[in-house]
């Protein structure tokens, strides 16, 4: 038998070389790995449906799911997970110090769907009880005009959101006062050149993650991955077969995080972060599969359905490939 061409997206991730590489194969399968930033993958992807595999982000999928035809299934793969505290950037000059300050505050995001967004509304109402509907969210680009424009959808009755002027940015907003929050999936520009009164609201935020982490179990999960259809449907076997080709890959690249002898990353305390991280999370602290991430799962399904994403609660059978559940 020939083997299946595969064109797979992604972004640059350690933990996906050896599969990029070719040091892992995919069993059956002839690779053409394609890296992209997110964005742009995330485009071409719902909007062209041009890869066979590709990232994507968890909280547009889900909508797919009951909203819009999307030839696409996961696979519980998470290649991206990011903690929602460090995702909000502020005024530091109008009074919010805590997140419920927040209440009542213009808050700028790239679209009322993406991930992030989800994650930060979520656990500021699991843990701080700021509601969506206690914010004015105002939508456009973060450092470019624009947006995240993909797989539009119109705000849930009672969320005020409207988009800002075409030629504007959020950032540009955020500098001159004109919006008192931000969140989003990168920091702003406004924020890494240091402009005047602009900070994150948890500026030492890797304590307050990890209290969330202890507290809930919940590591979100950004962007999973996603099998054509059409794909599965004429050889079956691939869902298992790429479920275990990155693993392997993910596993290979791990030990490195933990080698004094040269680091892989530029990163002078790496492996001291890494030892931090496996004390906390343990060995296995960036899982796959269903089982080692239902906490974050159910929470994430749950934000989407009470933020208006999903209109109904999603089964894990109908999000993932039944036979990798």
């Amino acid at each position: 038998m020939s083997a299946v061409p595969l064109r797979i997206a992604s972004g640059n991730y350690d933990r996906i070389q050896a599969i990029k590489t070719g040091e892992v194969g995919i069993e059956g399968c002839q690779v053409d790995y394609v890296n992209l930033a997110p964005p742009e993958t995330f485009r071409r992807l719902f909007e062209d449906q041009e890869f066979d595999i590709a990232e994507m982000s968890f909280s547009t999928y889900l909508l797919t799911r009951t909203r819009f035809p999307f030839p696409y299934t996961a696979v519980p793969l998470f290649l991206s997970r990011v903690f929602p505290h460090s995702s909000i950037y502020i005024r530091t000059d109008r009074g919010i110090d805590s997140p419920a300050d927040l209440k009542g505050r213009l808050i700028g995001i790239p679209n009322y769907h993406f991930t992030r967004g989800l994650c930060v509304r979520g656990m500021l109402s699991d843990e701080y009880g700021v509601e969506g509907e206690d914010v004015h969210w105002r939508i456009g680009g973060i450092d470019t005009p624009g947006g995240l424009q993909y797989m539009q959808i119109d705000p849930p009755t009672g969320i005020d959101a409207e988009q800002i002027p075409p030629d504007q940015t959020l950032g540009a907003m955020l500098a001159a006062g004109e919006i008192d929050a931000i969140i989003t999936y990168r920091d702003p520009q406004v924020f890494t050149d240091k402009v005047p009164h602009v900070g994150r609201l948890f500026a030492d935020f890797r304590g307050p993650e990890q209290a969330y982490y202890k507290k809930t179990g919940i590591f979100p999960i950004m962007h999973v991955v996603g099998i054509r259809d059409a794909l599965l449907a004429e050889h079956p076997w691939i869902a298992a077969a790429v479920m275990v080709a990155f693993e392997e890959a993910k596993q290979r690249t791990m030990p490195h995080l933990t080698d004094l002898d040269a680091l892989t990353i530029t990163l002078p305390w790496l492996v001291a972060e890494a030892e931090d991280t496996i004390n906390l999370m343990g060995v296995d602290f960036w899982p796959y599969g269903v089982e080692k991430n239902r906490a974050a799962l159910t929470a994430q399904t749950r934000w989407s359905v009470e933020q208006g994403i999903s209109p109904r609660l999603l089964d894990l059978e109908e999000i993932f490939v039944p036979s990798t559940i």
